[in-house]
């Protein structure tokens, strides 16, 4: 075979690998108003600075006839990029590989792109859109979620570490993001538990729906897991881009600094902000964007009650 023909082969697997799980997926995941794991992490990083890794890494199980299954880099993304200059690693499971399931090389990826985080002293960015473990794969994918559990902890208080959750992500899919220090959801779209609405049923006897059990909703307003709450993707995207300017690289920098900005409230008008009646509430956040730079308030958990 001539090097021509090889490099002709190699581009037809790079732009198979880019397709995914195929048209019929991709054309699934629309439908049900989500974006492609690709189209996610272009949606947040700065136009034209996506360096993916892995491209052509593919699944290494042989039972249950998986050795005759083509897993488009085993069902995740992965790779580094910038969000206003800054450079960050990130990583997007693709639910229309597999439905986004963990096996071996899924998390090895994962794993790798977060190393690559901890050398550099970047922020690392995960986007969760899996159905959970690979069952084909048994202790393996197990395993692999052990060793990204092991890095979220050996992360925790040296890189930021932002989980987004975009899909129905049950049990260890939804264990990594809580170790995480940011979660971001999205109305009708996210949904994160332990469990889900069949095994529920089986064990407890009850009825609910995912939505009911783990919605964007539940966790940003009851159970608190949630620190971002959004109408859509694009608005969940811009989130991530404001937030990562508000916040250190690492543990060894300082948050960038910027030009003083008078608040845009420029008078602290007390008799305007506090009632005479102390029984009578008022709103601190007015407070606060009287005080800070330009009134830039950037509030965390804004929809979870006191």
């Amino acid at each position: 075979m001539s090097l021509r023909t090889k490099t002709l082969e190699l581009k037809k697997r790079m732009q198979e690998a880019l397709q995914g799980g195929g048209a019929k997926a991709i054309e699934k995941q629309v439908s049900m108003g989500k974006k492609t794991a690709r189209e996610r992490i272009l949606s947040i990083l700065d136009p034209n600075s996506f360096h993916e890794y892995d491209l052509l890494v593919e699944h290494s199980s042989r039972n249950f006839d998986m050795d005759k299954k083509t897993l488009p880099g085993d069902g995740v993304i992965t790779g580094t990029g910038k969000i206003d200059g800054h450079p960050v690693c990130i990583y997007a499971q693709d639910f229309t590989v597999a439905g986004g399931s963990l096996g071996l090389m899924h998390a090895r990826k994962i794993t790798k792109i977060m190393d690559h985080a901890m050398k550099l002293k970047v922020p690392i960015i995960g986007i969760n859109d899996s159905g959970g473990a690979r069952i084909q794969e048994g202790v393996n994918s197990l395993a692999g979620y052990g060793e990204i559990f092991y890095r979220n902890t050996q992360a925790s208080g040296v890189i930021p570490q932002l989980s987004v959750i975009l899909g129905p992500c049950a049990g260890g899919a939804v264990y990594s993001p809580a170790l995480t220090d940011f979660v971001f959801v999205v109305d009708k779209i996210s949904k994160m538990f332990i469990t889900g609405p069949e095994v529920i049923k089986t064990v407890l006897g009850e009825e609910i729906t995912m939505e009911e059990l783990g919605g964007a909703r539940v966790q940003a307003e009851i159970t608190g897991n949630a620190h971002f709450f959004a109408t859509s993707e694009d608005e969940c995207f811009e989130q991530i881009k404001k937030l990562v300017t508000f916040i250190p690289w690492n543990n060894t920098k300082k948050a960038d600094s910027y030009p003083i900005k008078q608040p845009r409230i420029k008078v602290f008008n007390i008799e305007k902000i506090f009632p005479t009646d102390a029984k009578v509430p008022y709103d601190v956040r007015n407070v606060i964007k009287s005080v800070v730079d330009g009134s830039d308030f950037f509030e965390v958990q804004e929809d979870l009650p006191d």
